[in-house]
């Protein structure tokens, strides 16, 4: 598949990231979820020649279009891996005294969602896949076909926020007893039939898809990485800008940010006395939460739940 021809994705968010990241144009710059590149296309715009930018991602389809980025332009470059290794990455490229900037934009792109080949959404029937990289790991029908009930439902309510994911669990377990899970399609019936309140506007399934699509990527606990190894590559005076999509990634990031404005250790035990001098603090907030204008919801809807923070790393 030609990666500039088909399936359009909008870049959310597109000039206040790159205005976040107060762009030097000889710095050096990580756009640590590529996509289709419309942050990086932007951002490389702001670079002067001196100007780098490394690109990642796990998608096949976008490094397929970062490679073509990188054949026309040599201030770019792209790895395929997750911002979970940014760390590794930064370090193979060279960029022994680190980066000026960072931006993350969460989540599952347009790309993927339209694909249906790539099985992320039950807008249409496709293969019950999800893996962002589909080389690496299990899909979701390999896991559904034995996972345990309790595992499922847990997988249902902390990831997806889905009340109703005992009841979702049950029904799907009762079904692959019969018959295992091999489309999108199949099994967003199974799961909407299971959701007794329907909720205008939203799929009954859309919870327990966002769930699956977390919990078989590993997004939550590769954004945890992701943000501590951001910290230690950005330079004093880089700035950190995370893009989410849903509350519980935003948690993430806006609890990461609070701690280290605070000097906050992970490792303070809870209720010991601690003086206000055992405290460091490593970044600072240069503004307020950022979320898409009315024009820009008018553009493209996906951007109502777009939320963008920003953090600069203290001198």
């Amino acid at each position: 598949m030609n990666p500039d021809t088909c399936l359009q994705h909008i870049t959310v968010l597109l000039d206040e990231a790159i205005a976040a990241l107060a762009v030097q144009p000889s710095g050096h710059y990580l756009d640590g979820t590529f996509g289709r590149g419309g942050h990086s296309r932007h951002l490389l715009q702001q670079l002067g020649a001196e100007g780098q930018l490394l690109g990642l991602d796990k998608d096949p389809q976008a490094i397929a279009a970062g490679q073509a980025l990188a054949a026309t332009d040599p201030r770019f470059s792209i790895m395929q891996t997750s911002f979970a290794g940014l760390a590794g990455a930064v370090a193979a490229r060279g960029w022994t005294s680190g980066v000026d900037g960072i931006l993350l934009d969460l989540g599952v792109s347009s790309p993927q969602l339209d694909d249906p080949q790539r099985g992320f959404s039950f807008q249409q029937d496709g293969p019950l896949d999800m893996r962002m990289n589909p080389a690496q790991g299990i899909s979701v029908a390999q896991w559904l076909a034995d996972v345990p009930e309790d595992e499922l439902a847990r997988v249902f309510r902390t990831y997806g926020e889905e009340r109703f994911a005992r009841r979702m669990a049950r029904a799907v377990v009762g079904r692959r007893a019969v018959r295992p899970f091999v489309r999108t399609a199949d099994l967003a019936q199974v799961l909407g039939a299971a959701n007794p309140a329907w909720e205008k506007g939203r799929h009954p399934a859309t919870r327990a898809f966002q769930g699956l699509r977390i919990h078989i990527n590993n997004e939550l606990a590769d954004l945890e990485l992701g943000l501590e190894a951001a910290m230690a590559v950005l330079r004093p005076g880089g700035r950190l800008v995370v893009i989410s999509f849903h509350s519980l990634e935003d948690r993430i990031v806006k609890q990461f940010m609070r701690r280290q404005v605070r000097g906050e250790a992970d490792d303070l035990p809870r209720d010991l006395p601690v003086r206000t001098t055992a405290f460091e603090p490593r970044l600072r907030l240069p503004g307020k939460p950022v979320y898409a204008s009315a024009g820009e919801l008018a553009r493209n809807p996906r951007a109502r739940s777009a939320v963008m923070r920003v953090a600069e790393k203290l001198r």
